[in-house]
């Protein structure tokens, strides 16, 4: 019998490629090593998702992180990666979005990896506001590494760098990124209410520019009682919500019931927010969508050809060249 054949368009294949679905088990990739509780779990969970709910085509995403517990993320997704060196994921993802703006990029850090040796790429990518979606994950402890203080460790932890505990008060992330220059987007939630994460992820992912996602997660293994107090009183979580920003479904009302309407346009709150340790705030404190973004501002639109690289390469290797003399200078 003849195999029925059907023909199809070139602009209709190409339409149903642009529609093509994608389950969150074609973004799953591996088994996760982390610990059992671990908050990087739930940060995985709410990624995948949102490449489902956005079709994020996988050929078309990208996650970049550095070292550490957090940096194993890209290992687990179905997409391109890059696992680069100790504190060096935004230059590479910097790198990835100016040469090929028209691709998903995510940052996935830790609070040593970005607040440590990267914290010079950390405060000069809030300056540069490029469309990059990056999450701190903030255990607040070098968990990979087997426990030494952080820069985010609060004050007084023992660890196997500060035995007798740490002396100085822990840098806080929110503060520092709501303090640089063309800063656009920064928020902050908790790995223990999933529903405000992948919010903040989504609303992160849709802001044209450079969101700053705090998440503090437990570390089950080195702090297992650090964040126990928060997670067992709802009363300590303040939950941010404003029409520009989150809305709280009315089942997680009911359960934290500690909330305050915060317009993420108004900078001088976000701050006196972020400063807050007790109770933790959760939602965006800050959004300015006006802020240009640095591709744009470099990009010219041509498309990069070979041609068009070995052009500059030669024009820049023309300005160290040495003429014999009376040779014409070519450059």
């Amino acid at each position: 019998m003849k195999a029925a054949t059907q023909q199809i368009s070139a602009s209709e294949c190409l339409l149903r490629m642009y529609d093509e679905q994608h389950e969150i088990e074609d973004y799953q990739k591996g088994v996760p090593r982390w610990c059992t509780g671990c908050g990087d779990n739930a940060i995985l969970t709410a990624v995948q998702r949102l490449c489902r709910d956005e079709k994020l085509l996988p050929e078309k995403t990208v996650f970049v992180s550095g070292i550490g517990c957090s940096s194993r993320l890209p290992h687990y997704m179905n997409t391109y990666g890059f696992h680069g060196i100790h504190g060096r994921a935004l230059p590479v993802a910097e790198g990835v979005k100016l040469a090929r703006p028209e691709l998903s990029v995510f940052v996935n850090t830790g609070d040593g990896d970005c607040c440590s040796i990267g914290a010079a790429h950390w405060i000069h990518a809030v300056r540069y506001n490029m469309d990059l979606t990056m999450m701190l994950h903030d255990n607040q402890i070098y968990g990979l590494t087997k426990m030494q203080a952080s820069p985010t460790s609060p004050i007084g932890t023992k660890s196997n760098t500060t035995p007798r505990g740490s002396y100085l008060e822990a840098l806080n992330p929110l503060t520092v990124t709501l303090g640089v220059s063309n800063v656009s987007f920064v928020a902050q939630v908790v790995d223990w209410i999933p529903e405000v994460l992948y919010q903040v992820i989504s609303a992160a992912y849709h802001h044209k520019g450079f969101s700053f996602i705090r998440i503090i997660q437990r570390c089950p293994e080195w702090l297992p009682k650090l964040m126990d107090p928060w997670l067992h009183d709802p009363q300590r979580v303040l939950l941010l919500h404003h029409d520009d920003g989150l809305e709280i479904p009315s089942s997680l009302a009911k359960v934290y019931t500690r909330m305050e309407e915060h317009d993420p346009s108004d900078m001088n709150r976000a701050r006196e927010i972020a400063s807050l340790v007790d109770p933790i705030p959760v939602g965006i404190l800050y959004r300015d969508e006006t802020v240009p973004c640095y591709e744009d501002v470099r990009h010219d639109s041509r498309l990069r050809t070979t041609g068009l690289v070995r052009s500059g390469l030669e024009a820049e290797f023309d300005k160290f060249t040495v003429w014999p003399e009376g040779a014409e200078n070519a450059g």
